[in-house]
């Protein structure tokens, strides 16, 4: 049932007599600086007649001016406090550009302004356009309702806003019949259930019934229309109801009791038949009485008088007193067969609960600067479940189709930002602008060139955050770059972003697949210093028929290098051409072993005898030490052996570490070569690189010519294959300042036959 409101004392020329306005509010609170409020409400009464002045529209109820006296009437029934109201009033001349933030915190202080931009930060986030291709309508919405937890830090910014689309959707119906529906639609998935959810069911009922008036209106009229036929006949019955109750609890000693009819909402009813499949005439609880008490025990001991006084219908009752409902509300509920076999809803609450069910949040609400100026605990768990929306349970599941969407959890790998439209984008963990790109639309992501986070300038290897806004910088033509496909450089983290790159990679030529495709792999081969490839083999080692199959799937990016290096590499490990795979794979000087005939690695020396301590006899797969003994080798001890204890005091030079041989891996030394202009940190840049990657460095030897600024790094490690070196190389090519990343050859030119090195892993 839709609340009448209370129009605004007016002059004899048509204006708002504020000095009335201001007597009127203060029935509701006490204002703690009138003259302040009269001047907030003097500055939006001017601001609007200098924006509105052409058509006198300061005079309709529509403007800034009185939307905002209206916003403050709401606010001031929950009791907010005054810098509540002054911003109430100063919003919407705020939104709609007739004065500035600047202008108000210098007037009225930072608490109203800051106040202030946080509606305008939740308005940011509404819908006003149609989404944009792959966002629907339920997805934006749920983004919406999952955002507002992170909009708002103070919950009198949520009430403000409440109020304002409150206004919007009572004023709406003489604007068009797409405004009507988008609005409406606006309040029903968000607002109403926000309201809802902070308990405020004096603003909740009105904005469901006025955005069912709107979304489904020939139902609506249906159901208005019988309730008015039968309305007499209630009123009647209803009033009888009252008098028999007031006289039974006043009999039992419960004078203080206020007893009336509930009106039941138009929504409510609705949504009843809907869930249990009946007409209007079995909705039962049309017929509905409230009875407010002093105290808890009363709420039961007027219980047993309605169910001593009428039969009690099954299964229709419900004590939400001793389990209260997630939004903080309590009542009793039952249902009873009253007079003339009806069948009565009856609902029993103290004055305290009732407060609570009508202001909710409100209801906990402290003036600042009143006592110790803290707020309730009531005030603080809705606060704590402002930041947690994703808590919502069941109750709001009553709301027909928000249930499932405010059910739902904000999952922890989830982020949400904005377009520069306002709209919020549902996104992975770790995703980048070029995510982001493609998750608007594909041309977007094909075309990005740049990304703006903030208003800032980022690098495309962004990592995005939630509340963020993010803008993309897009060039007229062109495409994706092939380098966004290589996972080694992070430039995109979701597999959606991916394909869409693969299929317009896909979409080009053959010819000029099959031509970048090549110059990839002839670049990588450089660069790692390989020849003679037998590439047939290679091609069928990877599933494609020929070399130039391959190539065209490289420039496609249906291939990737890496994949190519892998196979080169397991093709020329099951050749018994040790010639051949030193070539690819080794240093032109042999190093010894490091794992002994036992089985035992020993780490960071030659090949060494070893031989089992049979003090404490290890048996692989426990943890051990070695300890050099004079003549006899490495003696292999338990770590927990009592005599390697003492070892280690006596001697603890001679102590070594030692692995079982099973977990060694091949590893091959490689010189690499690293040029760069020289800048501070770049060694230590390069190292990090190395290090992240569990990388053994043998040597370092860098050199910076002073002429040109160039520094060239000689680094000698030890990779497992060729996998690995290029993917050491993708990552030093993207540090700062570095111009090239190659495998140097040294004497030999690597045509000595020599075998790799074996180590054991983490060296």
């Amino acid at each position: 049932m839709v609340k009448v409101r209370e129009d605004q004392p007016l002059t004899e020329s048509g204006a708002v007599d504020i000095e009335q306005w201001l007597e009127r509010l203060q029935e509701d609170v006490c204002l703690r600086d009138v003259a302040q409020m009269r001047q907030a409400c003097e500055m939006a009464d001017r601001v609007a007649r200098e924006a509105e002045q052409p058509h006198k529209a300061w005079l309709n109820e529509g403007s800034s001016f009185r939307m905002g006296l209206e916003m403050a009437d709401i606010l001031g029934e929950l009791k907010l406090d005054q810098e509540t109201l002054e911003a109430a009033v100063l919003y919407r001349a705020v939104r709609e550009g007739q004065t500035d933030v600047a202008t108000i915190t210098k007037q009225f202080g930072t608490e109203v302004a800051d106040l202030i931009e946080g509606v305008l930060h939740m308005a940011a986030i509404s819908p006003q356009q149609a989404p944009s291709e792959s966002l629907s309508q339920h997805n934006q919405q749920e983004n919406l309702r999952k955002m507002l937890v992170t909009m708002i830090d103070d919950v009198r910014v949520a009430l403000i806003k409440i109020a304002e689309r409150t206004c919007a959707l009572r004023q709406v119906k003489d604007t068009t019949r797409d405004k009507r529906l988008r609005v409406a639609r606006e309040v029903f998935d968000i607002y109403a259930p926000l309201a809802h959810r902070l308990g405020i069911g004096h603003l909740k009922w009105e904005l469901e019934d006025l955005s069912f008036r709107y979304l489904h209106e020939s139902e609506y009229k249906s159901i208005a229309h019988q309730l008015a036929e039968k309305r007499l006949a209630r009123d009647r019955y209803i009033h009888d109801v009252v008098e028999t109750l007031k006289g039974l609890l006043v009999a039992q000693g419960i004078s203080r009791c206020d007893v009336d009819g509930r009106a039941k909402h138009i929504y409510s009813i609705w949504r009843k038949m809907k869930r249990k499949g009946i007409d209007f005439s079995q909705v039962y609880d049309v017929r509905a009485v409230r009875i407010l008490v002093p105290e808890v025990a009363d709420c039961y001991t007027a219980l047993g008088i309605v169910h001593s006084q009428w039969h009690h219908v099954p299964r229709e009752f419900d004590d939400y007193i001793a389990n209260p409902k997630k939004n903080g509300y309590q009542s009793l509920h039952t249902a009873v067969l009253g007079p003339e076999n009806k069948v009565l809803e009856i609902q029993i609450r103290t004055f305290a609960m009732h407060e609570e069910a009508e202001l909710g949040v409100c209801a906990h609400w402290r003036y600042k600067g009143h006592d110790t100026g803290t707020k309730s605990r009531g005030y603080e768990e809705k606060i704590a479940w402002l930041r947690q929306v994703l808590e919502w349970q069941e109750e709001v599941g009553d709301v027909g189709n928000l249930s499932e969407g405010l059910n739902s959890d904000v999952a922890p790998d989830r982020i949400y930002v904005f377009t520069p439209d306002g709209h919020v984008i549902d996104m992975p963990k770790q995703a980048t602008p070029i995510d982001f790109a493609y998750r608007v639309h594909t041309e977007i992501g094909h075309r990005c060139r740049g990304a703006k986070v903030n208003g800032r300038i980022v690098p495309l290897t962004y990592r995005l955050d939630t509340g963020q806004q993010v803008e993309i910088l897009t060039a007229t033509k062109g495409g994706p770059s092939r380098d966004w496909l290589n996972p080694s450089l992070g430039f995109v983290q979701t597999s959606r972003a991916r394909a869409k790159i693969q299929a317009w990679f896909k979409q080009q030529a053959r010819d000029q697949n099959l031509e970048e495709g090549k110059a990839l792999f002839d670049k990588e081969m450089k660069r790692l210093d390989i020849e003679d490839m037998d590439l047939d083999a290679l091609a069928r080692q990877v599933n494609y028929t020929t070399p130039n199959d391959m190539y065209a799937a490289l420039g496609a990016g249906d291939l990737r290098v890496g994949q190519v290096l892998h196979q080169a590499q397991q093709l020329f490990g099951e050749t018994d051409d040790q010639e051949q795979l030193d070539r690819l794979l080794a240093k032109p000087r042999r190093m010894p072993s490091k794992e002994s005939s036992d089985g035992i690695t020993v780490l960071g020396v030659g090949n060494l005898k070893t031989s089992m301590a049979n003090c404490c006899h290890p048996v692989p797969g426990e943890a051990i030490v070695g300890f050099i003994t004079q003549g006899r080798g490495v003696t292999i001890h338990r770590q927990d052996c009592p005599n390697l204890l003492q070892l280690r005091v006596d001697e603890p030079k001679r102590i070594v570490d030692v692995e079982w041989g099973e977990k060694a891996q091949t590893q091959y030394p490689v010189d690499i070569q690293v040029e760069a202009w020289d800048r501070s940190g770049l060694l230590r840049d390069v190292t990090n690189v190395l290090s992240n990657d569990k990388v053994n460095v043998l040597s370092v030897n860098t050199l910076t010519n002073q002429d040109d600024g160039i520094a060239c790094m000689t680094i000698t490690v030890e990779v497992d294959g060729l996998e690995t070196l290029g993917r050491l190389f993708s990552r030093i090519q993207q540090l700062p300042n570095v111009t090239d990343v190659k495998r140097l050859r040294t004497g030999g030119g690597g045509k000595k036959s020599r075998k790799p090195t074996k180590t054991g892993k983490g060296q």
